[in-house]
């Protein structure tokens, strides 16, 4: 029986949820497994990967065989490396504890990696979020500029009116006294 470690899909539609699963390589892939892993979510960034690493050893050990995405999400969880140094130990190159160091400083590593890239995640969303705060208060200062110019204009322009309605209005009692004096003369 060939064993394969794969993906199986989970979640709705647009939202997939796999579990990293230990299954027959004919079974389907939504179909029985031997054993569930963990899990892998895509859709966070970045992808949120649950994995129990002991168990992949263990299994990649008794000579299962991971699909591709399942080799990348085990390398990045450190299984793979996990294996290769346990394989060294059981060759005698270096000791048990040596190679269980090594491979937390790995951990340690790949943790301040990721770290640093939720780090720049947030940071960049909050430089976006300030740049479009700092654009919309030039947008809203340029339109209060611009309504306050046209009022400006529009009382400019009233008191234009009003003086032309007061100049007509002066010269038509100017006109009316000049015509009412001429029948007197």
């Amino acid at each position: 029986m060939a064993v394969k470690i794969r993906l199986q899909r989970h979640g709705k539609k647009g939202k997939p949820v796999f579990h990293i699963v230990v299954a027959d390589s004919r079974a389907k892939r939504d179909g029985k497994n031997i054993e569930k892993l963990g899990i892998y979510v895509p859709t966070t960034n970045p992808a949120t990967v649950e994995l129990n690493v002991d168990r992949a050893v263990s299994w990649l050990e008794k000579g299962a065989q991971p699909s591709d995405t399942a080799k990348s999400i085990l390398s990045y969880k450190g299984a793979l490396l996990k294996k290769h140094l346990n394989g060294g130990v059981k060759k005698g190159a270096f000791s048990a504890e040596e190679a269980e160091k090594k491979f937390q400083a790995w951990l340690e590593d790949k943790e301040k990696a990721i770290q640093a890239k939720k780090d720049k995640l947030a940071s960049s969303k909050q430089q976006a979020k300030k740049d479009k705060l700092e654009a919309e208060r030039k947008v809203n200062e340029s339109r209060i500029a611009a309504q306050q110019k046209a009022e400006e204009a529009e009382a400019k322009d009233a008191e234009e009116v009003v003086e032309t309605i007061i100049a007509e209005d002066e010269a038509a009692t100017d006109a009316q006294a000049e015509t009412n004096e001429e029948p007197k003369a």
